[in-house]
């Protein structure tokens, strides 16, 4: 019974966001083992993606409301289950691996989960990364390193985004806590991801996070930048959150710079471009790329594999010669990002073949 309970909730959490899949060793069911009792895994499977109030929650069960009211809480206070309050309601829902399970970790991360999650990234969820990244997240540009004479959309400006949001929650990366954890860490800033709405209430309640003003908001994003990381927002319009990520320690990064044309599979609608004849050689835009996208030619000035670039514009605010500038990609290549989140979750289960 144990072990096919966590099978069926593996293959649950294969259905949500960027998936869950088995993997030969197996360490898809220790990390789950590691979060879930078996009286949690049942309540989990018991829940969908949609949020539902505790009573309702309590009355399929067929168990007493109290009973089922506090493990629910319990498990939302793990990160196991996404918890939403509004007045006098509280509703309930389940929650994918990523982002859910992992990043909710983030309060409480110990190191032998830090090590099976990078274990499990490495066997299987890399490749899933690969495959899901274009509606996943999406890559927008350092703003001062598009030419003023374009039309930069809102959604693709990360100061634009954080003036359209009511409240704005800073958290720790999980990614870079985790690699820490295990010896591995970047030592970049590390209080670097924005959480808003229901999502950022989320981190409130569990004392994840902390509100900031706009002004505060906007200077951790300047100091980003200067540590050279790149700007990833979930791909809508209006998203949830805003992630500042290395190359070093992302797990959306890293699976990209597994993949030998990470700008194919990437949501990004800039690419970077040298213009040879002012370019010195020094190599500083080598050490700001996170996808090995630059090189030094035969002829000593920086060249852009066109392949690897998707476009964070890192390398032209450290280009003193101004020799490196970002340009759109052309209208055919062009991406306009889902409307919404609901949107977004939708064209992710589409490009899975689950709808």
């Amino acid at each position: 019974m144990s072990e096919n309970i966590y099978r069926q909730l593996q293959q649950r959490l294969d259905f949500y966001s960027m998936g869950f899949p088995a993997t030969e060793s197996g360490i898809e069911l220790k990390i789950l083992k590691y979060l879930f009792s078996e009286d949690d895994a049942k309540m989990f499977l018991s829940l969908s993606h949609k949020m539902e109030m505790t009573s309702s929650i309590a009355s399929s069960l067929n168990q007493p409301l109290k009973k089922v009211a506090a493990h629910l809480d319990d498990m939302a206070e793990r990160g196991l289950l996404f918890r939403m309050k509004k007045a006098d309601s509280v509703k309930y829902a389940a929650i994918p691996f990523v982002h859910g399970l992992f990043e909710f970790q983030v309060k409480n991360l110990k190191r032998d989960f830090a090590e099976m999650v990078k274990q499990y990234f490495e066997e299987a969820f890399d490749k899933t990364l690969q495959e899901g990244a274009e509606y996943f997240l999406r890559t927008i540009p350092v703003n001062q390193s598009i030419d003023v004479t374009y039309n930069v959309a809102s959604y693709d400006d990360a100061v634009e985004i954080l003036k359209g949001k009511p409240r704005i929650v800073i958290t720790d990366c999980i990614c870079r806590k985790s690699e820490a954890m295990v010896d591995n860490g970047c030592g970049k800033s590390m209080e670097a991801c924005f959480m808003f709405g229901s999502m950022g209430q989320y981190y409130l309640d569990r004392d994840m996070g902390r509100v900031i003003s706009l002004d505060e908001a906007i200077d951790i994003l300047v100091q980003c930048r200067e540590d050279g990381l790149v700007t990833q927002p979930a791909t809508s319009q209006n998203p949830g959150g805003m992630c500042n990520c290395c190359g070093d320690c992302c797990g959306v990064l890293k699976a990209l710079n597994k993949h030998p044309k990470p700008a194919e599979i990437v949501f990004s609608n800039y690419m970077a471009m040298v213009e040879s004849g002012e370019c010195t050689g020094c190599e500083i835009c080598l050490d700001r790329c996170q996808m090995n996208a630059l090189r030094i030619n035969d002829e000593e000035v920086a060249e852009v594999n066109k392949d690897r670039c998707i476009g964070c514009g890192l390398c032209v605010t450290t280009c003193d010669p101004e020799a490196i500038r970002l340009i759109p990609k052309s209208e055919t290549e062009y991406h306009v990002p889902p409307a919404s989140s609901a949107e977004q979750m939708m064209l992710m289960a589409q490009k899975r073949g689950l709808i």
